[in-house]
This record gives structure tokens, C-alpha cells and sequence, in this order.
């Protein structure tokens, strides 16, 4: 399956919705997905991960980028990630920089 985003930001939350397959190939797009569409007015970016399929180191970069990018006072939140896409988040450590859930909430609190 082809690698796709789509972006929409609603006051302060930014949701990135992927699909497909995202490796080297296309982590440039995903980084482009960030950077337009997140700004210093962003506190949550939600990144919508049920159909994201796989996810190399490339895509694994983006994600630190974003978080480095966006500080501390933003909080990145995964939702539905399959298992392949989790079990690459928690192997690596990343899941401790990131909220993983099964479904998001907007007006749910974090934590």
C-alpha cells in the first residue's frame, strides 16, 4: 500500500492521519506533514496509525525530529498503532517519549 498523510489542525491539536507503509522512501513526506502543519500554537499532535503498516528507522527519525521540534510542552499522542508499528516503538524506547493508546479523545485528559 502507498504511503499517504492527511493533516488537519483544530485550535492547539495538530492529527496527522498515515497509511501504509512508511520508509526512508517517504519519511520526507511525513517530516514536510510536520513541518506545515505544526506551529508554536500546537499542544498535541495526534498521530492517527491504524493503517500505518510499517515503519522503518527513517520514519522512526521523523518522529524524534518532531518531538525535538516541538518541545516538551507538546504532547505526541499514537493512536491505534498496529503491532508491527508498536512493537518498533517500544523496541527502540520511543514509546516513553509518546502517549500510545488504542482511541483517541480530544477532550479525554492525558496521563
Amino acid at each position: 500500500m502507498a504511503f499517504t498523510t492527511e493533516t488537519t489542525v483544530n485550535d492547539d491539536v495538530t492529527t496527522i492521519t498515515l497509511a501504509g507503509e512508511l520508509d526512508g522512501k517517504v519519511a520526507p513526506e511525513f517530516r514536510e506533514a510536520i513541518d506545515t502543519s505544526t506551529s508554536s500554537a500546537t499542544k498535541r499532535l495526534v498521530l492517527m496509525m491504524n493503517d500505518l503498516e510499517y515503519i522503518a528507522s527513517a520514519g522512526l527519525r521523523v518522529l524524534i525530529f518532531a518531538k525535538q521540534k516541538l518541545g516538551d510542552g507538546v504532547s505526541i499522542i499514537v493512536v491505534g498503532a498496529q503491532e508491527q508499528v508498536q512493537d518498533t516503538l517500544e523496541k527502540t524506547g520511543f514509546n516513553r517519549s509518546v502517549y500510545l493508546v488504542d482511541s483517541y479523545d480530544a477532550s479525554a485528559p492525558l496521563g
